[in-house]
C-alpha cells in the first residue's frame, strides 16, 4: 500500500463494504518478543492496520517497537497518539485525534498546534480523526488523562451529533473508543447511530474481547475494529477476529 493511499484505500473499502482489522500496540506493554510474536501472528493471520500508542507511553519502546513493525511487516503503522510528544516520523501515517467527545481545548487544538510544524516537516499521512470516548463501566486513562467525561453509553444520540459534527468541521475519519481495559464494548444502538449520521469511515475499539462482539460491531456498522488489551492477554485472539473480518468481506464479495 503506497503511502500516500491510506485514507484512499480506507475509503475504497467502505465504498465495497469491505471490513478492516487493526491491532493497537502499546509500548509500555509490549517487549520485542512480544512483538515478534504479534508479527509472526499477523503474517499468519490476516492485519490491515497497526495502531501504535498509549494514554501514558512511559517507556522509550515506542520507536524501536515502530522500527521492528517496519523491517518486518509490510502492514501499514500508524500512530495513535495521546500527546504531541508521542510523535515518530518512521511510521506511515498518523491518525491525528481531535477529542471531540470532550470539552478540554488542549485536546481538540492545543496539541495539535504544538505538533503542526513537525508534521508539516515529516512524511506522515495525517488522517484528521474525531476521537470519541465512550463510558463503558470504568473510568480509564484517556479519560483522567485528558480531564474529559465519557460519552454516556446509552445516549446514542449524543454520539451521533457529535459524529455529525465533527463531519461538518472536516475530520474524515470518527472513532469511537471505550478506552483500555473497558468492561463492555461500545453499544451496537450507538455504532450504527454514529454509522447512520456521517459518511467517513468508522473506527471502533475498547472492549472487543469475544468473536461475537467483533462480529457485532461489524455487523452494526463499524469500517474498522480495534482490539488491543485481549491481544496482549491471549495472542491466539488475533486469528479468532481476523476470520471474523474475513467472513464479512468473503460474504460481502459472495453478494456482489
Amino acid at each position: 500500500m503506497r503511502l500516500t493511499s491510506l485514507y484512499d484505500a480506507l475509503i475504497e473499502r467502505r465504498t465495497h463494504g469491505h471490513k478492516s482489522l487493526a491491532v493497537l500496540l502499546d509500548p509500555d506493554n509490549l517487549d520485542e518478543a512480544g512483538c515478534q510474536q504479534m508479527l509472526e501472528l499477523s503474517a499468519q493471520y490476516p492485519v490491515d492496520y497497526f495502531f501504535v500508542g498509549g494514554s501514558l507511553v512511559m517507556t522509550s519502546h515506542q520507536a524501536a517497537l515502530i522500527r521492528l513493525l517496519k523491517s518486518r511487516s509490510a502492514v501499514p503503522v500508524l500512530l495513535f497518539p495521546s500527546h504531541s510528544l508521542h510523535f515518530d516520523s518512521q511510521a506511515d501515517g498518523i491518525l491525528l485525534l481531535s477529542l471531540i467527545s470532550g470539552r478540554n481545548p488542549d485536546f481538540l487544538i492545543g496539541q495539535h498546534v504544538i505538533a503542526a510544524p513537525l508534521l508539516r516537516q515529516s512524511k506522515l499521512q495525517i488522517l484528521p480523526t474525531g476521537y470519541m470516548l465512550v463510558d463503558t463501566g470504568r473510568q480509564t486513562t484517556a479519560s483522567y488523562m485528558s480531564g474529559t467525561t465519557p460519552l454516556p453509553h446509552d445516549k446514542p444520540a449524543i454520539a451521533a451529533c457529535t459524529a455529525m459534527a465533527g463531519e461538518q468541521l472536516g475530520l474524515r475519519l470518527m472513532y469511537l473508543d471505550g478506552g483500555s481495559g473497558a468492561l463492555c464494548p461500545i453499544s451496537t444502538a450507538m455504532i450504527q447511530a454514529v454509522r447512520s449520521a456521517v459518511e467517513v469511515p468508522l473506527i471502533v475499539g475498547g472492549g472487543i474481547n469475544t468473536v461475537d462482539k467483533a462480529h457485532a460491531a461489524l455487523n452494526a456498522g463499524a469500517d474498522v475494529i480495534v482490539i488491543g488489551n485481549q491481544i496482549e492477554k491471549h495472542p491466539e485472539f488475533l486469528g479468532q477476529v481476523s476470520k471474523v473480518v474475513q467472513y464479512f468481506n468473503n460474504t460481502q464479495i459472495l453478494t456482489n
